[in-house]
C-alpha cells in the first residue's frame, strides 16, 4: 500500500532511539522530509546521517523539550527548511514513574505540554497543508493501572483526552490527530532493557501477562503511528490506537 507520504514534511520529537527512531525512519523511507530532536546529542548525528541515506531531507536539533523556547524555535527552523510542515509526531516520555512530586512535574511538562506546544507552534503550518496530521505517543499505562499508575500514567491518559480533544475540533479544517498507545516495547537501551538487567522479577512479570509470550519492537509501534499520520488513513481521526499484543484486557468503546 502506498501510504501517500511522499514529498510530505515532519516532525518527531525524540526520534534519536527506540520508538522514535522507528517513526522518523519509517517515514522517510516512505518518502517524507523528516526533521528529528533529542535533549541527548549520542545518536543524534547518526540518526540524522540515517535518515538522509534514505533520499529525504533531514535534520535533528538538540534541545529538551520541556523548554518552550527552545522547541519553538526547532519547529520554526524545520518549517523553514522545509517549506512548510505537514505532520507532527509528540513523542518524547519523562518516564517519570516513582510517585515524588519533582516526577509529577517533570511528567507534566515532558509528556503532557510539550505535545500541547509542539502543536502550537506547528499549528500555522499544518493549517496550510493538505494532509496535516498529529499523531501523540501514549502508552497502555493511560489506559489502566499498572505498576506506572502515578504520574506516568496519569499523564499519559491526559494526553489521550488532549488529541480527542483537537482532533473533534480541528476536523472541520482537515487536520487530524491520533494516538498510539504502545504496550511495553523492548529494544536495546530501552527502559524495558534496564528492568530486565536490574529488576529481573518486574520483567517476568511484565512479560507473563503478554499471552503472545513476548514484548513489541519500536518497529511495530512506528507502524501504527505512520499510518494513522498517512493520508492513507484519511478518515481516522480521534482515535487511540493500542498496540500492545492483547496485554490490556479492558474493552475499549
Amino acid at each position: 500500500m502506498d501510504l501517500g507520504l511522499k514529498g510530505l514534511r515532519a516532525l518527531v520529537t525524540g526520534g534519536s532511539r527506540g520508538i522514535g527512531r522507528a517513526i522518523a525512519e519509517t517515514l522517510a523511507a516512505e518518502g517524507a522530509d523528516v526533521s528529528i530532536c533529542a535533549r541527548n546529542a549520542d545518536g543524534l548525528d547518526a540518526a540524522v546521517a540515517s535518515l538522509k541515506k534514505r533520499g529525504v531531507r533531514a535534520s535533528g536539533e538538540r534541545l529538551d523539550v520541556a523548554d518552550k523556547a527552545a522547541l519553538e524555535a526547532w519547529v520554526g527552523k524545520a518549517a523553514k527548511e522545509f517549506g512548510g510542515i505537514d505532520i507532527v509526531v509528540a513523542n518524547v516520555s519523562a518516564l517519570a514513574i516513582a510517585p515524588g512530586e519533582e516526577n509529577w512535574q517533570k511528567s507534566f511538562e515532558t509528556d503532557l505540554m510539550s505535545a500541547v506546544r509542539l502543536v502550537n507552534a506547528a499549528m500555522p503550518h499544518l493549517e496550510k497543508s493538505r494532509a496535516a496530521a498529529i499523531v501523540t505517543i501514549s502508552s497502555v499505562s493511560g489506559r489502566e493501572i499498572d505498576f506506572a499508575a502515578g504520574p506516568y500514567g496519569t499523564f499519559k491518559a491526559a494526553l489521550v483526552h488532549y488529541t480527542q480533544g483537537i482532533a473533534y475540533h480541528l476536523a472541520g479544517k482537515g487536520i487530524r490527530a491520533n494516538t498510539v498507545s504502545p504496550g511495553n516495547t523492548f529494544f536495546e537501551g530501552g527502559v524495558w532493557d534496564q528492568i530486565k538487567s536490574g529488576n529481573p522479577d518486574l520483567y517476568k512479570t511484565a512479560l507473563g501477562l503478554n499471552p503472545t509470550g513476548r514484548m513489541g519492537t519500536p518497529q511495530e509501534m512506528a507502524n501504527a503511528a505512520v499510518f494513522l499520520a498517512s493520508p492513507a488513513a484519511s478518515f481516522i481521526t480521534g482515535t487511540n490506537l493500542v498496540v500492545d499484543g492483547a496485554l490490556t484486557r479492558g474493552v475499549q468503546l
